[in-house]
């Protein structure tokens, strides 16, 4: 399966720093509509290289040097418990971008046109490659409360 890791227009890892965010958030390369919203999963940069080799369909990933954001349809941390290594940024805002010694940049530009990594498997990858049991519904372990 080829995989396009680097797109034309953003730099490598080694290059110089160049923030594709405004006020610390992740922005989004033009011509790709986020028409759900979106939210960025990090995860430590050993973790993310082994989970791009192995999803079949990958959105935006961002990168900086020690953590792989990767671009998700918002809301998709409810009812789920990332692993305790990942971050979850809601809005692709990111906290605290001075604690980064280089800012996140674009190291992976989907081939289509929609920015997102699909959540589910992006989650059941990082568990599976970290050794950690997947868990839904953190509050309940029978599953979805019923609606009224």
């Amino acid at each position: 399966m080829d995989r396009q890791f680097v797109a034309p227009e953003a730099p490598s890892l080694s290059a110089p720093n160049r923030w594709r965010g405004h006020g610390g958030r992740l922005c989004l390369p033009d011509g790709l509509p986020a028409r759900l919203g979106y939210d960025a999963v990090g995860m430590p940069a050993d973790i993310g290289r082994r989970v791009m080799k192995c999803l079949p369909r990958i959105g935006c990933v961002f990168a900086d040097d020690h953590r792989w954001w990767w671009i998700v349809p918002s809301g998709s941390h409810i009812d789920v418990a990332w692993p305790s290594f990942t971050s979850y940024a809601v809005g692709a805002q990111m906290t605290d971008v001075s604690a980064c010694s280089r800012l996140p940049r674009l190291v992976h530009h989907p081939q289509d046109d929609s920015p997102y990594t699909p959540p589910i498997p992006l989650y059941f990858m990082t568990c599976h490659i970290a050794g950690i049991r997947p868990h839904w519904s953190p509050g309940d372990a029978t599953g979805p409360s019923r609606a009224v």
